[in-house]
């Protein structure tokens, strides 16, 4: 899939709490049993909100754009320290994140500005193996453990629209639910064994990306 000398790359994307973190967490320790070396991308949200940049509803092109770069930055420097490196929002994410918002507020981007971020999201769609996209229960409540908007619409909106943004790259993706965390486990460590050809990790992945 890729001819570039990077590690075997993981991503998740979705609306907001609803368990990407955790779901990356728990592959990380599982990848990390076996031996491999595992680098994460953390989601850049409350780093981008404590520099004083909006997000959520509030996001705009400048944010959007520093998002974007900073995570592909990240994504580069983590590919120089593991086996596998496992990215908490993949960088078309945030393209979806910004048209939920502009959408909410009813307000529209210049055309340059969003093909600028359109085509950084396109150049960069290949550097992941595989992706998982988050299921929104709108059951289930917001997470507690991080500063959150508590705005149930545009949470929505930006579910909509990261999975929008995803058919138009066509950038496949497997669904994460919220009860399926130990299927989604199980195809990705054996993903990852199959791109790695380790016969230490679990076998053959019976789905890919």
């Amino acid at each position: 899939m890729n001819t570039l000398d990077q590690p075997v790359t993981v991503a998740v994307v979705g609306t907001h709490s609803t368990g990407k973190s955790t779901f990356l967490a728990r592959l990380a320790h599982e990848l990390r049993r076996t031996g491999l070396q595992v680098s994460t991308v953390a989601d850049l949200g409350e780093q981008a909100q404590r520099m004083g940049l909006p997000i959520l509803w509030n996001h705009t092109w400048t944010s959007t754009l520093w998002i974007m770069t900073r995570g592909i930055s990240n994504e580069l420097e983590a590919w120089l320290h593991g086996d596998v490196v496992l990215v908490d929002r993949a960088v078309p994410d945030a393209l979806g994140y910004h048209r939920a918002a502009l959408e909410y507020r009813g307000e529209a981007c210049t055309p340059e500005g969003l093909a600028h971020l359109e085509m950084l999201a396109r150049a960069h769609r290949d550097r992941y193996h595989l992706v998982f996209r988050t299921q929104l229960d709108p059951d289930i409540p917001l997470g507690t453990n991080k500063v959150r908007d508590g705005n149930q619409k545009f949470r929505a909106l930006a579910d909509r629209h990261v999975g929008a943004v995803m058919t138009e790259l066509a950038l496949p993706w497997l669904p994460l639910a919220a009860d399926g965390h130990a299927v989604a486990l199980t195809l990705a460590t054996s993903f990852v064994a199959e791109q790695l050809g380790d016969d230490a990790l679990p076998g053959p992945a019976s789905a890919t990306a």
